[in-house]
């Protein structure tokens, strides 16, 4: 199966946490993360095919 998610559809779900990062979720796991831009690599490491 092809999986893919635009890179904006990706940083939508990336939500601003009380300690200045964010949390992400992604198939049922959650990521906290220091800057949004890492929901790229970790939707690469998932198999997801980011379109920009």
């Amino acid at each position: 199966m092809i999986k893919t998610a635009t890179f904006e559809a990706l940083l939508a779900d990336a939500v601003p946490d009380e300690k200045g990062g964010f949390l992400f979720t992604l198939e049922g796991k959650t990521y906290h993360l220091q800057d949004s831009d890492e929901v790229r690599k970790i939707a690469e490491a998932h198999g997801y095919i980011v379109i920009y």
